[in-house]
């Protein structure tokens, strides 16, 4: 048991402060690409970069972690964060910024697509039924903890010193991970045999499919559109507080909403592990975020876009770990890390296409029904996943004791 605890969290520490990187650059770069000359569709385009990089990355990694482990993946994936936040740096300094940042988001999503199947796999391989919700939870928490943090620091740090400053520091501290985890991280994927896989190979079980379609429409509408958008709608609605920019005010909600996120990751797989099944609580919470961007679709004052960051934060995390922990139930151990790859990557494309499709969606229509319509996927999403476990199990609601993964 101290065993598992140890390497959970040396998973948190490593992923907390890689993200730092993956926040940074949502506050800054959507105004900053005024600055630059840079279109809003490119703009959008490369802050999908990272995702559907990923989409290609995802499946060589899950099938790297089914054939040679977790450890030096892992360890690699942080690296190639770090060097891509490094990026950054560069791109503020360099000709054709567009093209620097653009190379610094396809690295960014080689080295994700390694530390996302290794972190998950490595908490999938830690764990049992009794406590997968609540490990997966942790670890999930541990990643997007990451990311508000980078968040602040890119809105706050660029406003109050420079857009530089904040790069450069979010460069030190994902550097830094890659040696955190060099020096903790053990081997955790480990069989007599190694399953031998194609590269290119995804896992197409009904479980995982149903699973990834979820994150798909979930990512799509949090990370794809609302993300994308935030700063665009504070500057449109001229809400502010002490005396900070559009990039500092939406630095600040997008904290507040991935802060709920993590929050709710670690207290949604913990009700699921207490429930003893996971569906109920999936549910509960994929109805909450679609309250939460019912109210942004009418926010209108400061108030009300705290209380729908908040809930939608609260939907997207407390799904966050049953989510995954009913992923790992469903799915044997020799496929463990390409299930999670192949999740990533239908989660990657709806949060690339969605930054793609809704910014220039936004700039025709308006924010309100941009929002309304993503209050849907969520109960879509629902709909989807009990007819899918249904298909699966024989039963609406399946208990983690009797599911195939334990």
């Amino acid at each position: 048991m101290e065993r598992r605890r140890t390497v959970v969290a040396s998973v948190i520490v490593s992923t907390f402060l890689v993200g730092l990187g993956g926040g940074v650059v949502f506050p800054i770069l959507p105004n900053l690409g005024a600055v630059l000359g840079i279109q809003p569709f490119l703009v959008g385009f490369i802050l999908s970069a990272n995702r559907f990089t990923r989409i290609l990355a995802n499946a060589p990694a899950g099938s790297i972690v089914d054939r040679v482990g977790t450890r030096t993946p892992f360890v690699v994936g942080l690296f190639v964060e770090g060097m891509a936040t490094a990026g950054y740096v560069v791109a503020l300094r360099a000709p054709l910024p567009e093209a620097w940042f653009l190379l610094a988001r396809v690295l960014w999503g080689v080295g994700s697509a390694l530390v996302f199947a290794t972190a998950y796999t490595i908490a999938a391989d830690v764990s049992d039924g009794a406590d997968r919700g609540t490990n997966m939870g942790v670890v999930r928490g541990g990643i997007t903890l990451g990311f508000p943090a980078g968040l602040v620091m890119g809105g706050v740090v660029s406003d109050a010193y420079s857009v530089f400053a904040a790069f450069a520091v979010a460069a030190g501290f994902a550097l830094l991970a890659s040696a955190v985890a060099y020096r903790t991280i053990p081997e955790t994927h480990v069989d007599e045999e190694r399953t031998a896989v194609k590269p290119w190979e995804i896992d197409t079980a009904l479980p995982t499919l149903t699973v990834g379609l979820v994150n798909f429409g979930l990512f799509f509408a949090y990370l794809g559109a609302l993300f994308a958008t935030l700063v665009l709608f504070v500057d449109a609605k001229d809400i502010t507080i002490w005396g900070y920019g559009p990039q500092g005010m939406s630095g600040l909600l997008m904290a507040v909403t991935v802060l709920s996120a993590s929050v709710f990751t670690l207290t949604g797989g913990k009700i699921s592990d207490e429930l003893g099944a996971r569906v109920p609580t999936l549910l509960t919470f994929l109805v909450v975020s679609f309250l939460g961007f019912l109210a942004l679709s009418t926010a209108a004052s400061l108030e009300r876009l705290v209380a729908a960051c908040v809930l939608i934060g609260t939907g997207q995390g407390g799904a966050n770990g049953p989510l995954m922990a009913l992923l790992a139930d469903l799915t044997p151990n020799d496929r463990t890390g390409r299930a999670m790859a192949t999740n990533n990557v239908l989660g990657d494309l709806g949060g690339g296409l969605g930054p793609m499709i809704s910014l220039p969606v936004v700039e025709a229509v308006g924010f309100a029904p941009v929002y309304a319509a993503c209050a849907l996927i969520p109960l879509l999403a629902g709909g989807l996943l009990v007819v899918g476990i249904y298909s699966q199990t024989g039963s609406l609601n399946p208990r983690t004791a009797t599911l195939s993964g334990d």
